[in-house]
């Protein structure tokens, strides 16, 4: 799945100031909720951080059965990267 529109090269899940490549990722908030997405439940932490070569989100999420999941998300495109049982 392919989310930068080709016309102007703007990542929908970008916020601010895209234009500027320091800033191009995609909110906190909407990692959450792609992370969330993938595995329902609650999102118990999440941080930005810089991991082979890689921005990315790392979420915690309890799901209402009590499973512990750790979900990767690319902070430029908003793609899912890996989904762990804790």
């Amino acid at each position: 799945m392919n989310n930068i529109n080709e016309t102007n090269n703007v990542n929908p899940n970008w916020e601010g100031n895209w234009q500027n490549p320091r800033f191009r990722r995609i909110s906190m908030v909407r990692a959450i909720e792609i992370a969330l997405q993938r595995v329902p439940g609650e999102a118990i932490k999440a941080e930005l951080e810089f991991d082979d070569g890689v921005l990315q989100y790392e979420i915690e999420i309890r799901t209402n059965q009590g499973a512990k999941y750790e979900v990767r998300v690319d902070a430029v495109t908003g793609q899912v990267l890996r989904v762990k049982l804790d």
